[in-house]
């Protein structure tokens, strides 16, 4: 699917060097400069810049090899797709948000891995934007989100309610209340997830609603990753917000203690499985509510 152009830039970028690519290519030098130069041609852009022996991107030229690489994604995926149909295997390709992966959702694919035996699974984790991008590329099948994508293109399954708790260890002082206020928590050490990620942005949001700012607080570490945070609230090291399905066997092991936050109804959100809506296989996405429930209710039950 790709061509030798595509490739030539490729690997260009990747060696910034004429004679590696011509060597990896198999080509001579001057055909890799033949080949670059009809890229530009076709694009009506200059994709590199010389500055002595060094190669550099120009901004076009940043924006084609992103492409670029979604291209060479694409084709793999096309591959792995046609050598499984020989094999009747089926390839699953799924985007899940931080804190969606931290839930129940591990286990529903294993078991959904188990009663489909020839089915291998990929997952990507991602945050909202990322997963779209993915979902518009090909590169996944379908995402499990905590939150919403909205978009003509794709279709959303609702496959339960979340909502996002102020999250404790059991040996902080909090842990015993029925409910903190906001004015409560600014004495708290806040290790948060960075303003990217739709947590962060739901939880600034509800603070903006009551009057408050995310500089009013202490936030003392800033960091994308659900399990290092949890073994950091643990320690007692600070406290955080995230959602409540994330932390549900954490608090059932009495490792975290969750405790509402005052007025803090409205950051309810949705778990949903988006997919495209030319996916041919939405079967799954419904199968794969279907086994979450099922999960759920035995390990909750």
């Amino acid at each position: 699917m790709l061509d030798l152009k595509i490739k030539t830039f490729l690997s260009l970028v990747e060696t910034e060097s004429f004679t590696k690519t011509a060597d990896l290519l198999c080509i001579t030098q001057p055909a890799v400069s033949h080949q670059i130069r009809l890229l530009e041609k076709e694009y009506g852009i200059k994709i590199f810049i010389r500055s002595g022996k060094n190669l550099k991107l120009t901004a076009e030229g940043e924006i084609l090899y992103k492409y670029a690489q979604r291209a060479v994604s694409i084709e793999e995926s096309a591959i792995h797709a046609l050598e499984d149909s020989r094999h009747n295997i089926r390839r699953l390709n799924i985007g899940m948000t931080a804190t969606a992966e931290e839930n129940l959702l591990p286990q529903v694919i294993a078991e959904y891995c188990n009663i489909h035996g020839k089915t291998k699974v990929r997952i990507e984790t991602g945050t909202l934007e990322s997963l779209r991008t993915y979902l518009q590329t090909y590169e996944i099948d379908l995402a499990i989100v905590g939150g919403q994508i909205a978009d003509d293109e794709f279709t959303t399954v609702k496959i339960d309610t979340d909502y996002l708790s102020l999250i404790v260890s059991p040996e902080n002082p909090l842990s015993k209340s029925s409910m903190v206020s906001l004015e409560e928590l600014k004495a708290e050490r806040l290790i948060l997830r960075p303003s990217i990620t739709a947590t962060r942005r739901q939880f600034e949001l509800f603070l903006n609603q009551n009057g408050e700012t995310i500089s009013n607080y202490n936030v003392v570490i800033e960091i994308n990753n659900v399990p290092i945070i949890k073994d950091l609230v643990h320690d007692n090291q600070g406290v955080t917000i995230m959602s409540h399905n994330a932390c549900l066997i954490d608090q059932l092991s009495g490792k975290l203690v969750a405790v509402p936050l005052e007025g803090s109804s409205t950051m309810v959100r949705e778990v949903n499985i988006v997919y495209r809506n030319n996916y041919r296989h939405p079967e799954v996405a419904s199968e794969i509510r279907r086994i979450y429930h099922l999960v759920k209710e035995k390990s909750f039950s």
